[in-house]
């Protein structure tokens, strides 16, 4: 074997090496593929994922899932580039799964207690959906000399504006600057048990004087509902679950069943007034649904363009911007009407 046959030999072995070591090498993405969903329904391991006591609880059927999605956080480029031509995987930069800075621990932990406050918010749109007080608004303090000085006091539970209730402090604040400066607004309270009204002018704030404010800083305190709810559902983190949670309790507290034995599942963030919000990995979420069997899928307004151009065949998808939305499309599927869909 001459030397230059001898020399490309081993340059071309060299290069193979290089590149099969290049292929192998770790780079900075992940993949999000379709995860698991969870019956808000049901039991998981034999647990109820929503388990409610205090109150009766109706029998119900159907499916309301949760959905997720799944994360590969660590890729070759080898595997990264396969799962790039996979239409149900995503692959993204791993920052915007995992911040710089952070560690995995630390972020499965922050999504835990998002998941937390998400139950937490779920319970409170729903029993507000059923008439319930969550919340009580009472005046923290006085400033002296403030259009409310004289008229309120500390501990005054704040019931109504002009008419219209306060359900929290940002509805108190809402209430007061749209009425504006200089306007007399009727203020019913309750102290000591006793309701009572009275007349409050706004004044301009001292650092904008465009924004009115009656001189108080309001607080709000929890108030115990006649119910528990316990939501088990230990392998799932984030808030996106937030929208079914609330559905799942409201379907086992009241009667009729709210899927009329129909396969639905969703996703979205909820407030505690019952407002939905985005949410990441929406196409994977509609793969997994309909994998599953689910007819329907609840999407937040916000990812209904993305969502409509990734739908799978036989999946409806309704367009929902709040729990009443989602309970007025679900009544229009079991009346055999016509939700509000993505795309409309």
């Amino acid at each position: 074997m001459s030397r230059r046959t001898l020399t490309l030999l081993l340059a071309s072995l060299f290069a193979v090496v290089l590149t099969g070591a290049a292929f192998a090498t770790p780079v900075p993405y992940v993949a999000l593929g379709p995860g698991p969903t969870y019956n808000t329904l049901g039991e998981v391991g034999g647990t109820p994922v929503i388990d409610i006591e205090g109150t009766r609880v109706f029998p119900t059927d159907g499916h309301l899932d949760l959905t997720t999605v799944g994360v590969q956080p660590s890729l070759t480029m080898l595997e990264a580039l396969r799962d790039w031509f996979d239409r149900d995987l995503a692959v993204v930069p791993r920052d915007a799964v995992y911040p710089p800075g952070k560690s995995n621990a630390e972020v499965n932990d922050e999504n835990t207690k998002s998941m937390v406050r998400s139950q937490s918010s779920a319970t409170t749109a729903a029993a507000r959906q059923l008439g319930f007080d969550t919340v009580r608004v009472q005046v923290g303090a006085v400033a002296d000399g403030s259009p409310a000085d004289g008229r309120l006091e500390p501990g005054d539970v704040l019931l109504s504006v002009d008419g219209a209730l306060v359900t929290d402090e940002a509805r108190l604040r809402a209430l007061i600057a749209a009425r504006g400066v200089g306007k007399a607004l009727q203020v019913r309270y309750e102290r000591k048990g006793a309701a009572a009204t009275t007349v409050i002018t706004t004044a301009a704030a001292a650092e904008d004087a465009s924004r009115p404010m009656i001189g108080i800083s309001p607080v709000e305190a929890a108030v115990d509902l006649p119910f528990k709810v316990d939501i088990t559902l230990e392998e799932v983190g984030g808030p996106s679950a937030g929208l079914m949670f609330s559905l799942g309790i409201l379907d086992k507290l009241g009667a009729p069943s709210l899927t009329g034995g129909k396969f639905i599942a969703g996703t979205g963030e909820i407030t505690a007034d019952g407002t939905v919000g985005p949410i990441g990995g929406i196409p994977q979420k509609l793969i997994a649904a309909r994998a599953k069997g689910a007819v329907a899928f609840l999407v937040p307004e916000a990812n209904c363009a993305e969502a409509a151009t990734r739908a799978p065949a036989g999946l409806a998808l309704l367009k929902v911007a709040d729990l009443d939305g989602a309970l007025d499309g679900l009544e229009a599927l079991r009346a055999g009407g016509s939700p509000v869909l993505c795309g409309t």
